[in-house]
């Protein structure tokens, strides 16, 4: 029996994800979990046309009737007010997916739901699932094993590794996400790093609830961050750390590895 469960940092779940977060597990648990979750329930949507290791030629745009390589426009502008957006027959369609040419694929496995824009330069290892809305932009670099929930944000030259983003869960710029959990709101920093693997040899342990030791038994665990947790720019985190629900960090703070309480400031 584990002093603490996921519950305790995160309100809700998307339901795609809810068979990986079982009730009571620890949140290293649920990590633990991750990889054999993704094999099981992901259902690879991505155009037979990319080719493996190759930059995408063309875009692709993704509606309930398939992929279309032709037939839309994309538009980025002042009516837009910036974003990239997809456009058929004169009219705006959000559901749309949009795979813009110079995108990298290692795999074929790789899930999209509706309305999700990959931009130009980023690269996608499978096996990984991207839910509605989500963006990954440019430069941005996916590993396998990820699930990036809806609304969420991959942004530029950010990597993720075997980690979970949660609805809105946002970093923006120059991240780096390792063995993680980003709960629903959450935003990094620009340059926020989340550390996943200790200088020294064997599993990570921590401090928990009531001061005991806890084993993760996990060689590499980088940050569990409550909902709305959010950090401040160039911010790093060390091996094990679990920030409740409404945390801030503060620019350039490092976080030592332990549990943290609700509502905690790190400066």
């Amino acid at each position: 029996m584990t002093s603490f469960s996921w519950q305790e940092f995160f309100e809700s779940i998307p339901i795609e994800f809810s068979e990986l977060f079982t009730s009571g597990l620890a949140p290293w648990q649920v990590l633990d979990g991750l990889k054999d979750f993704i094999r099981a329930y992901i259902t690879p949507n991505l155009p037979d046309e990319v080719q493996i290791g190759v930059p995408v030629q063309q875009p692709f745009v993704l509606l309930p009737g398939g992929w279309m390589t032709e037939g839309f426009d994309t538009i980025c502008n002042d009516e837009t007010k910036g974003k990239l957006q997809v456009w058929i027959e004169g009219e705006h369609v959000p559901d749309a997916t949009l795979i813009c040419a110079g995108a990298v694929f290692t795999d074929y496995r790789v899930q999209f739901g509706k309305g999700v824009l990959i931009e130009p330069g980023a690269m996608i290892k499978g096996p990984t699932i991207i839910l509605d809305k989500a963006q990954v932009r440019q430069a941005a670099y996916i590993r396998e094993d990820s699930l990036i929930g809806p609304k969420a944000v991959v942004g530029h030259a950010t990597e993720v590794k075997h980690s979970v983003f949660l609805k809105d869960a946002k970093a923006g710029h120059f991240a780096y996400i390792g063995d993680s959990i980003l709960g629903n709101h959450v935003n990094l920093g620009a340059g926020t790093k989340l550390a996943n693997l200790r200088f020294a040899p064997g599993s990570v342990k921590i401090k928990g609830p009531d001061g005991q030791k806890i084993d993760t038994n996990r060689r590499k665990i980088g940050a569990i961050l409550g909902d709305n947790v959010q950090t401040g720019c160039n911010s790093v985190t060390n091996p094990g750390v679990f920030l409740g629900k409404n945390s801030m960090v503060a620019p350039n703070a490092t976080v030592k590895p332990g549990y943290y309480p609700a509502k905690t400031i790190i400066r």
